[in-house]
């Protein structure tokens, strides 16, 4: 597996995982989507420079 198939499967469950739906994450708030938004910035940036 490369790092990019990697990275987008984490980035999938990452995406499951903040969803206010869930019991688990109601009272969370903006926390998890607001570092899950920093992650993909990060990635994004990193594709743009060919690091990935």
């Amino acid at each position: 597996m490369t790092l990019g198939t990697i990275l987008l499967i984490v980035l999938v469950l990452l995406l499951l995982g903040v969803i206010p739906s869930w019991p688990h994450s109601k009272s969370w708030g903006y926390g998890p989507s607001g570092v899950l938004g920093v992650v993909l910035v990060v990635v994004l940036i990193l594709l743009i420079m060919g690091r990935i």
